[in-house]
């Protein structure tokens, strides 16, 4: 196996580079996408070793590989099917950072939690 040690990397055209570290920093260390209703289970994941469901709303996510801190930025989305009351506002967020996991919730802003068909988190940092 070889090693390839640079200070930059450039495209062809030179037109765009980037250093090792941000290409390290910049990247996604983890990402998911789970059903958080029913049967809660993990669509497909990258850096991912499991899913926990905690209760209604509440899930742990699990790194297969932990962050070097839990200064890392995690991203969370999803959507709750709620045909019967659309304008409910719903908020989906990450909270209890661990190197090795976070606590991904799903619910109303009053502060209800409830299970959401979609849900996808994505992790940027160390």
């Amino acid at each position: 196996m070889s090693t390839l040690k640079v200070n930059t990397i450039q495209n062809t055209s030179a037109a765009h580079s980037s250093t090792p570290e941000e290409i390290a920093q910049g990247r996604a260390k983890s990402w998911i996408n789970f059903n958080g209703s029913g049967t809660v289970a993990i669509r497909d994941s990258f850096n991912v070793s499991s899913l926990t469901d905690n209760g209604t709303g509440n899930y742990t996510v699990s790194f297969s590989t932990a962050m070097a801190n839990t200064n890392y930025a995690p991203l969370t989305t999803g959507h709750i099917f709620d045909d019967q009351n659309p304008e409910n506002v719903r908020d989906m967020g990450a909270i209890d950072l661990a190197t090795g996991s976070y606590r991904y919730c799903a619910g109303y802003t009053t502060g209800s939690l409830q299970d959401a068909e979609n849900c996808f988190g994505v992790v940027f940092g160390d």
